[in-house]
């Protein structure tokens, strides 16, 4: 969530997610993908980096997540060590597709299977 300031002061917060655009014509309206309006004493680029920050925020948290325990933690405490977010996994170096058994490895992520063209 962000938090924003209507013109009367008070603050709330939105969720950076639902909001479908932002105008600024001369104050800054939000709208929403419900099709509520918000407007806020925030400038356009103020909201805009709010939003940055939120989401960065949370890729942050996404790749820093409390430890494996067999990371050779051997005292038990909770440890933070960065992880890849796994979306897109990196070929092996000698990926030619020869010598593909179709089972998972250790990670249980499988070869990578190569493209063929259509024949149809």
């Amino acid at each position: 969530m962000i938090v924003v300031t209507r013109l009367n002061e008070s603050q709330f917060a939105v969720n950076p997610d639902l909001i479908e655009r932002i105008h600024e014509n001369p104050d800054t309206t939000l709208v929403m993908v419900d099709g509520a309006k918000y407007i806020v004493t925030e400038s356009l680029s103020e909201v805009i980096e709010l939003i940055a920050a939120y989401r960065a925020r949370i890729i942050s948290l996404a790749r820093f997540l409390p430890g494996d325990p067999t990371d050779g933690a051997s005292d038990g405490r909770d440890r933070t060590t960065q992880r890849p977010l796994g979306l897109v996994r990196d070929a092996p170096a000698d990926a030619t597709g020869a010598g593909h058994t179709g089972q998972a490895g250790a990670d249980g992520a499988g070869s990578p299977v190569q493209l063929r063209p259509r024949t149809t």
